[in-house]
């Protein structure tokens, strides 16, 4: 019974924490957004502690942070930012496409195509948040066959820094109906990964980061021009 009691505040806290980090995520809390303790213990149904507790965890995993007069905001990358986490990104996701290519299993390349087939249909219904989730799940499976739980998490904490700039951009080629660059390079890393082809995987997962940074480079470019 005393250890029920102890962890239940914790089970709260986790409750509340996956709650705000979800609403970052699908951008229904986008960035810049202040976060008022009593404010989201209203919104949640619980006291302000958890609330507290969950918020400071979110600036630890780097997805919240603290600014002058205005407390806890849900951190925003500026565009030059979101450049260098994509290079970060870029260093890690080749090498993980690489090992994990050589590794990965027959049963983790059905999985990988699952995702696949369900990213597909988040595109034809033109869900967004879906087509990321189940991109990022195919991307998992190859990059924990690589053996390196930490390369997977520094991974996964990228993903979670830039995901606003991956919703609008998704979202934006969905509007286009440009979506080819939405699924191609998963089509091919996915052959590649069966084949145990390390070169190719990590071919095809450096064309579809540089690909992601030159559209930004060009963004940062055209505000650059507006100035």
């Amino acid at each position: 019974m005393p250890i029920s009691r102890k962890a239940e505040p914790a089970l709260l806290t986790d409750q509340v924490y996956e709650t705000i980090h979800e609403a970052i995520l699908s951008g229904d809390l986008p960035g810049g957004t202040r976060l008022t303790v009593r404010e989201l213990a209203e919104q949640v149904g619980t006291s302000p502690m958890p609330v507290r507790e969950a918020i400071r965890r979110l600036e630890e995993a780097g997805m919240v942070e603290r600014q002058p007069h205005r407390g806890a905001v849900v951190k925003s990358l500026t565009l030059g930012e979101l450049l260098h986490v994509y290079d970060v990104r870029r260093l890690l996701e080749v090498e993980a496409a690489r090992l994990g290519s050589e590794r990965v299993s027959p049963e983790d390349c059905d999985r990988m195509q699952a995702e696949y087939d369900l990213m597909r249909k988040a595109i034809d219904e033109h869900q967004a948040a879906a087509l990321l989730d189940h991109d990022e799940a195919l991307l998992e499976i190859l990059y924990r066959a690589a053996g390196n739980p930490v390369l997977v998490q520094m991974i996964r904490s990228l993903w979670q820094q830039c995901r606003a700039y991956k919703m609008v951009g998704a979202q934006g080629s969905l509007e286009r109906q440009e979506d080819d660059v939405l699924w191609r390079y998963q089509q091919d890393l996915i052959a590649a990964a069966r084949g145990h082809d390390a070169a190719a995987a990590a071919r095809i997962n450096d064309a579809s980061l540089a690909n992601a940074t030159d559209r930004i480079r060009a963004l940062l470019a055209a505000q650059r021009d507006g100035h």
